[in-house]
């Protein structure tokens, strides 16, 4: 990142509104456009899960000003859902051409890829994805942004490079705030934990976030499920969504391909399983078996390394509950030898609709590229619902600001290299 002596943090502003005001506003599709619409950049962006939060699709009026990621199949996706300014490419090798221009912004938005700090990773000591976060820096400086949300897996707000985040943050004039959020805590029926972290120049994000949830586990009233920071609710929270809720009405998938037809049912493929897969999944038939059920009533079925791993992976081979959100949603969904993938009464794992909808995109998001690419950009976004609960915080924030000041007005250049 470009070496600049930074700015000194801002007298904070007033608060105008509350984030739970703002969240009424918007699901009721009353809520106002601000008087200079903020602009959006988003980054390693994906299909676009954090945009679709943040824009009119999810009830939000910022404007999607410019987007980078990587993977060609994806950026494709953002643009036919967003407008055509999304950037393919190593966002390290673009931000190093002179002839990029990032414009201008209000807020920042992105994650940065988080194999680097998963668990699931084995090398990640070392692993120079850790160090993405600097480019994404780098463009909240270039663009002038105020504001930033930066998302990643939970493990990231205990490495080494949260503090440098923080640091490197405050030197440039924020205050920031982090906490670990559940998607299901915000009407995603799906158990989903992830770390935001949000800086603010002009005010102290912790005013308004994190945002109070609006679902409870109805298993234990309002009662911490997890390890958390916070426990505040709307004042009349509702009971998580449910698989139930989310795909109960489908039919039954039909082919093996994306086909051509009107949404849901585009996405809503099966696959070609073997008789042995059948056979096992017909073993364990009740909700929420996996692999040990079918060890015990089928042995003769199970898979020797199954056999010799006696303990952990609970939700391997594992059909999902009916009145339970899921568990998370990662890019091979459709590999019951994955995760807890199986429908919850049928004799096969979930659709590329059936995970969308999991992951609370709508049917009429539009997703490009092979049924692969399609899966890995469903696995790979931020729930939908959960980013518009943090876009309301974001939006608190910029109305608060006033409508004295816009960072993005004529007056301003329009862009900034």
């Amino acid at each position: 990142m470009a070496s600049r002596k930074y700015k000194k943090v801002a007298k904070d502003i007033p608060i105008v509104a509350e984030e739970e005001t703002v969240y009424r506003q918007r699901i009721g599709g009353l809520l106002p456009e601000p008087p200079c619409k903020p602009k959006l950049i988003d980054l390693f962006a994906g299909a676009g899960g954090m945009t679709l939060g943040f824009t009119k699709l999810a009830g939000h009026s910022f404007e999607p000003v410019w987007a980078n990621d990587f993977n060609d199949y994806a950026a494709k996706t953002y643009n036919a859902n967003f407008g055509g300014h999304c950037v393919v490419g190593d966002i390290v090798d673009i931000l190093s051409d002179p002839k990029t221009v990032v414009p201008q912004a209000d807020v920042v938005i992105g994650g940065p890829p988080c194999q680097g700090f998963s668990l699931l990773n084995k090398f990640r000591d070392g692993d120079v994805r850790k160090q993405l976060w600097r480019p994404y820096m780098e463009v909240v400086e270039r663009s002038g942004a105020s504001v930033f949300v930066m998302e990643n897996v939970p493990q990231l707000l205990d490495s080494f490079e949260h503090g440098e985040i923080v640091e490197i943050a405050r030197a440039m004039g924020f205050q920031v705030r982090w906490a670990k959020l559940c998607a299901a805590d915000y009407g995603a029926p799906q158990v989903r934990w992830r770390a935001f972290i949000v800086g603010c120049k002009f005010a102290d994000p912790a005013a308004v976030f994190p945002p109070k949830k609006t679902h409870f586990n109805p298993n234990n009233g309002h009662r911490k499920a997890f390890s958390e920071e916070f426990d505040a609710y709307i004042s009349d929270a509702a009971p998580w969504r449910t698989v139930r809720d989310a795909i109960g009405d489908l039919p039954a998938p039909e082919g093996v391909e994306v086909r051509d037809v009107p949404a849901p049912l585009d996405i809503h493929f099966g696959r070609t399983p073997t008789a042995l897969s059948i056979e096992r999944y017909k073993a364990i038939p009740e909700e929420g078996m996996n692999r040990f059920d079918l060890q015990k009533r089928a042995p003769h079925l199970t898979p020797a390394c199954w056999v010799r791993k006696t303990s952990g992976g609970t939700d391997l081979f594992g059909r999902l509950w009916w009145d339970r959100p899921s568990v998370t949603i990662r890019t091979e969904f459709f590999k019951p030898e994955k995760g807890r993938y199986l429908h919850p009464v049928q004799h096969r794992p979930i659709t590329h609709r059936e995970a969308a909808r999991l992951q609370s995109f709508p049917d009429d998001f539009r997703f490009l590229g092979t049924k692969t690419e399609i899966a890995r950009q469903i696995g790979n976004a931020v729930p939908p619902r959960l980013a518009a609960r943090i876009a309301d915080s974001v939006y608190t924030l910029i109305i608060s600001k006033g409508a004295s000041e816009c960072p993005t007005s004529s007056t301003r250049k329009n862009e900034a290299g």
